[in-house]
């Protein structure tokens, strides 16, 4: 397998079109892959080695552009943005595939999609990886308006908030929609509750970058569910902490004891 971006295929959801890619050992067991704000399933899960890693690993290799991202229909209205609606996307892909059950992994906007998809339907979720979100699952990641706010400047010099500065420019090299962008930041904030992520069975891995400023810790979310255990990735921020090898391995190995049993 190697880096170059798969074809996209794409399905509807509630009158949206929504892409995919479905690459891998069509026989292998199914990761359902659910990428960040303001990413792609490409710039996410392709470009950092995650398709190659799992692809060679033996596993079935999904992963979806949400809506307002990629080449996925882009919506302007922040109430369509919900996680538990982006949820509904990646069960609805599932079913496209006639896929019952999937290890889903989500990295930071994808790792709380992720988890209201665990929420809903359990029964989809055999493992649960959470990357670039920790406990700001349930405690919030500051306050994110000033990105919505830079996403719409007039241009990137008109900018001076730092993570705003940090979304426009990843905004602006993967080319996307900023205003469906804009609207996508204002709708996903959602928070889950403790109860909530308490009652959460799926055995479930939770990596955060050790420079990461966003994410919130690791270990508290994991000590909140009955089934969940932290990896480290270490001196990894926020942006750089999705292709690490230490996250890659950590997958790995959790991936590998589960689908031993």
């Amino acid at each position: 397998m190697n880096l170059n971006a798969p074809s996209m295929s794409h399905f509807v959801r509630d009158g949206l079109k929504l892409a995919f890619f479905d690459e891998g050992d069509p026989n292998g067991p199914p990761v359902l892959l659910i990428h960040g704000f303001a990413s792609t399933a490409i710039a996410n899960w392709v470009h950092p080695g995650w398709l190659k890693t799992l692809g060679d690993a033996g596993y079935r290799v999904i992963a979806i552009d949400n809506r307002g991202h990629g080449t996925s229909d882009k919506l302007y209205d922040a109430d369509v943005y919900h996680p538990w609606i982006m949820a509904e996307d990646a069960v609805a892909l599932l079913d496209h595939l006639g896929i019952p059950e999937a290890h889903v992994m989500g990295y930071s906007m994808g790792a709380r999609v992720s988890t209201f998809m665990a929420m809903a339907h359990p029964d989809r979720i055999h493992s649960l990886v959470l990357g670039g979100l920790g406990i700001g699952m349930v405690e919030g990641v500051g306050d994110w308006d000033p990105i919505a706010d830079a996403l719409v400047a007039p241009s990137l010099d008109d900018v001076t908030h730092a993570r705003g500065r940090m979304f426009r420019a990843f905004a602006e090299q993967t080319k996307s929609d900023r205003q469906a962008l804009a609207a996508c930041i204002q709708g996903s904030r959602d928070l889950a509750t403790r109860e909530d992520v308490a009652r959460i069975e799926a055995p479930t891995l939770i990596a955060v970058g050790t420079k990461d400023d966003i994410a919130g810790s690791a270990r508290e979310l994991a000590d909140l569910m009955p089934h969940a255990e932290a990896v480290d990735i270490p001196n990894r921020d926020h942006m750089l902490a999705v292709g690490d090898k230490v996250f890659k391995a950590a997958v790995l190995e959790f991936y590998n004891r589960l689908d031993k049993r």
